[in-house]
């Protein structure tokens, strides 16, 4: 099969559609990922066919208004704002995609590519797939990803409402995009207002998650014929991958570290962020692995226990640490509970409150900590919980080796096949 993926967004959004792609090829199959053209070295290390889209994501995350955003915590105003990014970088996307399923087989669209996705599938007839990390199908089992946690007296009754809510804050960010894309790349009538969700394509699309069923259990309200959770989508290190010299010593040297690293979030003052984490592995005693990210988080004179990194593969890292504190992407949180160590969540935006959230259901990790709330005394207060909570650590440890025995890439490589009737 010729199977294209459109997946956009931070790396943490488009690793899971490289290991997706990755599983798809090794079975035999070639695949095209249309993705930010910033992604080219991640996705040809690992054999796929890159269809970049002229759209640098991490230049668009670490402009100063989106900087202020992320941390503000105002959830209408990051929509704004990302409505306008997807408006100036739809056309792109829909053209590159609709350029690269011309002789395609089956088209698969994760959150950031479903709309395109389904354009693409009506355009052509090509059949689609939806490809989520993020749950996404209304049910009552617990409330929309990008909805507030809802008080428990009001029982499970609002939650399927929440979640149609979160699919329309979606679809209101994205609509005016989608309005142009489809009259001028697909030349189709404007979708309805309230969305296409009751549309033939998706509702007759296979559902697939890469989510693990011992973190997400698979809601009695969805239909098992139609959505499926395969387990994560975990992308292992390319083979010409190896740790640097430094990172090695480093954990030779002591105890396991710590992790802290806030993914592609940005922060307007860096320096400040620094501090803080170094003073709160200090008031513990802990070593430190700091991530930099695309927030320029930097710190010309750290300490002996503490080693600043680029860019490191998490499926690696996170297992040599004592603990991991990061934002609540979907991606990082599933490598965190893969590693068997407690997660301390710092949710910027989105569905990290979500993630932290259940984490913390899960006993693997402390309550989260809003990005605008941490001070130094609460992530101090959080290492120690997450060190000396001796339940924590074993429901840690024994939920990261179930997560470790599923196969997510091949179940849902499967599930592609067998759309395909080749299962």
């Amino acid at each position: 099969m010729r199977i294209v993926i459109i997946a956009a967004g931070s790396r943490g959004d488009v690793q899971p559609y490289v290991a997706l792609g990755e599983g798809l090829k090794d079975a035999g199959h070639e695949v095209r990922l249309v993705t930010n053209i910033n992604y080219e070295a991640l996705v040809n290390a690992h054999g796929l066919a890159f269809w970049p889209v002229d759209v640098n994501t991490q230049d668009l995350a670490e402009g100063d208004r989106m900087r202020a955003l992320l941390e503000s915590g105002n959830l209408l105003a990051q929509m704004a704002e990302l409505a306008k990014m997807a408006k100036e970088s739809a056309i792109k996307v829909a053209a590159r995609g609709l350029e690269a399923c011309q002789d395609a087989d089956m088209v698969i669209g994760g959150l950031s590519g479903m709309f395109v996705a389904a354009a693409i599938s009506e355009r052509t007839g090509i059949p689609m797939i939806q490809a989520h990390n993020v749950p996404f199908t209304p049910t009552q089992a617990f409330p929309g990803a990008l909805i507030p946690s809802l008080p428990r007296w009001l029982g499970r009754a609002p939650n399927r409402l929440a979640h149609h809510l979160t699919r329309q804050i979606m679809w209101q960010t994205v609509r005016p995009s989608d309005r142009i894309i489809r009259r001028q790349v697909f030349h189709l009538p404007s979708s309805p207002f309230w969305g296409p969700f009751r549309s033939g394509i998706l509702q007759q699309s296979p559902i697939l998650y890469g989510l693990s069923p011992a973190v997400i259990a698979p809601p009695t309200d969805w239909d098992p014929a139609q959505i499926h959770v395969t387990g994560f989508w975990f992308l292992e290190p390319a083979e010409t991958w190896c740790p640097s010299p430094a990172l090695v010593r480093f954990l030779e040297m002591g105890p396991p570290p710590v992790y802290v690293g806030f993914g592609s979030m940005s922060n307007r003052n860096p320096e400040d962020t620094a501090n803080l984490v170094l003073k709160a592995l200090e008031q513990k005693g802990y070593r430190g692995i700091v991530f930099s990210g695309w927030g320029g988080l930097q710190k010309a004179d750290l300490p002996d226990t503490v080693l600043m990194v680029d860019s490191t593969p998490h499926t690696w890292l996170f297992p040599r640490m004592a603990a991991v504190v990061h934002h609540g992407g979907a991606g990082t949180t599933a490598a965190g509970l893969r590693a068997g160590v407690p997660s301390i969540v710092v949710p910027f935006h989105g569905d990290q409150p979500f993630w932290g959230r259940r984490v913390a259901e899960l006993g693997v990790g402390p309550s989260p900590i809003r990005r605008s709330k941490l001070t130094a005394k609460k992530l101090a207060q959080a290492l120690e919980i997450a060190e000396n909570d001796q339940a924590m650590r074993r429901r840690a440890a024994d939920l990261g080796a179930k997560i470790r025995a599923e196969d997510g890439v091949a179940n849902a490589v499967a599930l592609i096949e067998r759309r395909h009737g080749l299962g």
